[in-house]
């Protein structure tokens, strides 16, 4: 991946010739430069007081270390970036060290805040280190709380910006803001901090696109009818047309097209590859319009001479920026189907589509790549016909009355009051302080999980230090309100997740505080998770798999069962379901589950975290598909879409949670966060920082609604009430000419007709 990725400097370059730009017209991706901008802001718009220095150090101080305000330093290589002065935090001893400002009174509950900071580091010993701006708040109760706001790498060289946002769900007795991250011995410098009401998203336009051609390819001679008419080798690659591929569509564009004309068996044969982005590539800039979700599908192969599995990849380049339009390894001479997407949200000056990703000297093979425009209502259309078939049951309510009653045309009213399929988000113990929240949560979800509170790292960050008050709460507030929960999660695979004192344990050493964590936690809360992800993210981590050897993946889960047999134990992982990510197909997630099952595991659920960007129905379902053979209850476990246009939100919400739904091996859905900065991904949101419901909320809710089944009728000559129905609970009433009967039932998951007699 590395490789593709630094590969896209050169394509630039490329650009430049081949479309006679200036090389100041071509913007580099921002993985390699990163550009603060920031406009002016004014200190009265700040709840910083002397948020410039310019009245010296009143109103800072600094936190267990020795702070100055300096016009210059290093002999006048360092001066301010704005205004006269900045600040030092100097003799620092400790990570945590920095300049603070209490901010107590100033900062209020249930209020976006935006923090802006240009800062650097002054050091003879490093050239490069994190600095990070934290929010330190005490609790009415005294509870103690640390906010991590914004974090970004600093140098001796240039200032740089920090930028993030916060909000607090109560009002604190006491909150101070500070800076701190680099090592002891390390000066941070600060020139200005800012903290000031976030700028409220502006109000989202409706989308506007006028005689979507849906299902068109925009490729020009796909099926090389004309040789190689409007292709072009990107380097010095060369380009040949050959027979002998596929004459059928790739499974998930056909399921997305349906009926659709043969290929025509011919390919792009690319010879002279020199380095692995070379490969055959269009102008596709006229071609698209903006805010429109495009399908990306071809059949893709390798030649002779590779010695190792090589990824191949369809890319655009939008102005410059690499865009992953979908990716699959090959290590055999077979076709392979590659599907992803894209979307553009910004008018582009030059976007083009290339296949690559071979090493050197390996020949690529590329047939019938189709890129299109998706027609979601379509989709939604059959997926509403399959929710019926797989979410819905025929339900026959038998009626007896007395001896003397005459029940025959009663009028029944029947009303679905809740939906069982479960339905949950992850919660925080910090968002337990905001009531909105949590009658947010109580109406609308019935699962939860929680983000960061049952983690390794945060029940033990210091060895024999334990600290389960945050996870005790949650587990007594959702045990208060009927909510059941997943336990998240047990081991972690990647190793910056995992907490420093367990890096740096011995084997032995490891193996021991593996057995005990797992014996702490799972007799802790044994019989009170409905589920476990034992170890999240195997296909894209390997710590623990590294140091103590391939059997610990399946002796974790047997221990687990052995401490908890109640609990349904999980694999977890991302990317499973959008094709742009070869660490974790579903092919490979499939082969991951069956060699823990061979070796013992019982693995008992798969996750698919479900963390999207532009997703496309029949790609989705195509993975879920795969993995269902396993025969094993499937969950997106931590399910988010991002678009900071709220009508594309909604629209790809809508998208997953219909092809969960409509399913039949999707068993549960849980959100991953619903209120905004209480999510980890910007623009996620369905409900705003002020507690108001957004387009993607209302969106969500309005599929809640259309999910609960309604009834209305008369009772038959054979004292009969027939209708067909959403799994749930249901309230019924009858009314006769002198009384009106309610009750209540629950239709459970079945086949045949569920047939149920109430008396009157």
């Amino acid at each position: 991946m590395e490789q593709l990725l630094s590969s896209r400097i050169v394509i630039l370059l490329l650009l430049v010739l081949l479309l006679g730009l200036s090389a100041e017209s071509v913007v580099v991706p921002n993985q390699f430069y990163q550009i603060a901008s920031k406009g002016h802001v004014a200190a009265a718009d700040s709840i910083i007081l002397n948020p410039r220095f310019e009245d010296g150090l009143n109103n800072w101080s600094g936190k267990g270390c020795k702070i100055e305000v300096h016009e210059s330093m290093g002999d006048g290589r360092i001066i301010p970036q704005s205004g006269k002065f900045f600040a030092s935090a100097t003799e620092r001893t400790e990570k945590w060290n920095g300049i603070e400002q209490e901010i107590t009174g100033r900062v209020q509950q249930h209020v976006a805040y935006e923090v802006v900071a240009l800062v650097r580091i002054y050091s003879d010993y490093i050239t490069s280190a994190g600095v990070e701006v934290t929010l330190w708040v005490q609790e009415q109760d005294l509870r103690e709380e640390y906010i991590a706001i914004a974090n970004s790498q600093a140098t001796d060289k240039d200032w740089v910006q920090l930028q993030g946002e916060f909000l607090l769900n109560s009002s604190p007795s006491r909150a101070v803001i500070y800076l701190e991250g680099p090592p002891p011995g390390t000066d941070i410098l600060i020139n200005s901090l800012f903290v000031m009401h976030a700028e409220k998203n502006p109000t989202s336009s409706r989308p506007v696109s006028k005689n979507v051609p849906f299902g068109v390819n925009i490729i020009e001679n796909s099926d090389l009818d004309d040789a190689t008419a409007g292709w072009f080798p990107l380097g010095n690659c060369a380009l040949s047309v050959q027979t002998g591929s596929p004459h059928v569509l790739p499974p998930m564009a056909s399921d997305s097209l349906g009926p659709y004309k043969p290929l025509s068996g011919r390919y792009i044969m690319v010879t002279n590859r020199s380095d692995s982005w070379m490969g055959p590539a269009q102008m596709i800039t006229e071609k698209l319009q903006l805010y429109l979700t495009y399908q990306v599908s071809a059949w893709v192969r390798i030649g002779a001479g590779a010695t190792e599995p090589q990824i191949l990849n369809v890319a655009l380049s939008v102005d410059g920026q690499w865009v992953n339009g979908g990716e699959v390894e090959s290590n055999d001479d077979k076709w392979h189907e590659i599907g992803g997407s894209f979307r553009i949200e910004k008018q582009a000056s030059n976007v083009m589509v290339y296949v690559q990703g071979p090493a050197s000297g390996v020949d690529l093979m590329v047939a019938g790549l189709h890129i299109f425009p998706v027609n979601r209502k379509a989709r939604f259309k059959y997926l509403k016909q399959q929710t019926d078939k797989i979410r819905k049951r025929d339900i026959i309510l038998k009626f007896s009355g007395s001896e003397n009653s005459n029940i025959l045309g009663n009028l029944v009213k029947v009303a679905q009051t809740q939906n069982s399929f479960p339905l949950g988000s992850c919660i925080t113990r910090t968002s337990m302080d905001n009531e909105e929240f949590l009658k947010f949560f109580i109406k609308n979800f019935n699962w939860a999980v929680f983000e960061n509170e049952m983690k390794w790292s945060w029940t033990e960050p210091q060895e024999g230090k334990f600290d389960y008050r945050e996870a005790d709460e949650l587990v007594d507030w959702c045990k208060n309100h009927n909510i059941e929960i997943r336990g998240h999660c047990i081991f972690w695979e990647m190793e910056y997740a995992v907490q420093s004192w367990v890096r740096s344990l011995n084997e032995s050493g490891l193996r021991t505080a593996v057995q005990n964590h797992l014996t702490d936690l799972l007799t802790r809360y044994k019989g009170m998770f409905k589920h476990y992800d034992v170890n999240n993210e195997m296909l894209h981590g390997s710590f623990y798999k590294d140091r103590l050897g391939k059997d610990i993946r399946a002796n974790i889960f047997k221990t687990a069962n052995q401490l908890d047999p109640s609990a349904n134990l999980f694999v977890n992982d991302y990317h499973i379901e959008d094709g742009i990510d070869i660490r974790s197909t579903p092919e490979k997630y499939i082969q991951q589950i069956l060699d823990l099952q061979e070796q013992g595991a019982p693995v008992g659920g798969i996750g698919i975290q479900g963390h999207i960007d532009v997703p496309v129905g029949s790609i989705v379902s195509s993975a879920l598909n795969k993995l269902g053979t396993l025969g094993l209850p499937i969950w997106f476990t931590e399910l988010d879409v991002s678009s900071a246009n709220e009508y594309i939100r909604a629209d790809d919400l809508e998208v997953m949670l219909r092809e969960a739904y409509a399913h039949p091996a999707v068993e549960g859905v849980i959100l991953w966060g619903f209120w905004e900065l209480y999510m980890s991904r910007k623009y996620a949101h369905l409900v705003n920082a002020d507690g108001k419901i957004n387009l993607a909320g209302k969106r969500f809710l309005a599929l809640k609604r259309e999910w609960l089944s309604h009834a209305r009728g008369t009772i038959n000559q054979q004292g009969e009430f027939r209708f067909r129905g959403f799994q749930g609970t249901y309230n019924i009433e009858v009314i006769s000419s002198s009384k009106i009967v309610n009750r209540t039932f629950i239709v459970d998951k079945g086949d045949l007709p569920l047939i149920l007699s109430i008396a009157l």
